[in-house]
């Protein structure tokens, strides 16, 4: 899961040089994203409700962020509220995704030689994908074509999409999407429900990595797409905070379940309390948190 980059004269001019990505051998959690304040036990609670899509709808889901923002680190943990009966399928230029799921296919995409053949994309990878009956696709990193792919496997059924896609903003994640070399057409962006933003910020206290947005597409079918902010993150007391603005997903829920907006808040409120009892014991480690989720995931069958 590790990332190599080498480079020898004449392209680096001082000489050969390696630059070492290294992974954790210890995943961080949601209890380690709380403690580092990336986000806070309301929005925790509130992405749980939108990767398991409250038995009913799971999110399509894109995080942006510029490199080193912790995209893969956010999209791992969102992973892990993934029910265990679910068949996911994640699809990576290199194998970074450790998720505690028993039934987890992955595919690697591969360069070409040094022949310019024996090349195996992110596009053909997913159009594959869409042949194995998934429950849920997992992008690594989105940039080119394997974007029209996914996007169509998200207008098609295939509910709980996830990847990560290099942008600064939500605003401009949808810019990103519709242009070179992605070009996704415009009404297929109805198929997506919320965009993460992730920043890493340099504070008083150093380097920190924070979720400055989470926002809704909303105004596909009328021509006009645009966010709509239902978190924003305020630099002033470092803490993600709810809008004034409507969560539309919440309404799709409603339609498709027939909870009323009690029962939602209702339902956020007991995942509050599970998260909040593993910080306060400090329960971390990826299996004990994993299985701490897919009991409550059993317990709400029973």
């Amino acid at each position: 899961g590790s990332r190599v980059n080498a480079t020898i004269p004449p392209a680096s001019i001082d000489g050969a040089t390696v630059t070492i990505r290294k992974f954790r051998e210890d995943p961080y959690t949601i209890v380690d994203l709380i403690n580092f304040r990336t986000l806070n036990l309301e929005v925790a609670a509130f992405l749980w409700c939108a990767v398991n899509g409250f038995g009913a709808k799971p999110a399509n889901i894109l995080i942006s962020g510029g490199t080193g923002s912790g995209k893969t680190t956010l999209l791992n943990v969102l992973s892990s509220f993934i029910p265990d009966d679910s068949r996911v399928i994640t699809i990576e230029d290199t194998a970074e995704l450790k998720l505690p799921i028993k039934h987890v296919i992955r595919f690697e995409g591969r360069p070409p030689g040094v022949e310019g053949t024996g090349e195996l994309t992110l596009e053909v990878l997913v159009k594959n994908t869409l042949r194995m009956r998934p429950d849920r696709v997992i992008v690594g990193e989105i940039r080119s074509a394997e974007a029209n792919v996914l996007f169509t496997a998200m207008n098609t059924g295939h509910d709980g999409c996830m990847g990560t896609i290099h942008a600064n903003s939500a605003k401009e994640t949808l810019i990103r999407i519709t242009s070179p070399p992605m070009d996704v057409p415009m009404m297929m962006l109805a198929g997506l429900d919320m965009i993460i933003v992730e920043k890493m910020l340099n504070t008083v206290n150093g380097k920190v990595r924070r979720i400055t947005e989470i926002a809704e597409v909303e105004g596909v079918y009328e021509g006009t797409p645009k966010v709509n902010i239902i978190f924003r993150w305020n630099p002033q007391t470092d803490n993600l905070e709810r809008t004034d603005q409507p969560i539309k997903y919440f309404d799709i829920v409603k339609t498709l379940t027939k909870n009323t907006d009690e029962q939602i808040a209702g339902i956020l409120a007991k995942k509050i309390k599970v998260i909040n009892e593993l910080v306060n014991k400090n329960i971390r480690d990826i299996n004990a948190v994993s299985k701490k989720i897919q009991e409550m995931y059993i317990k709400e069958r029973i």
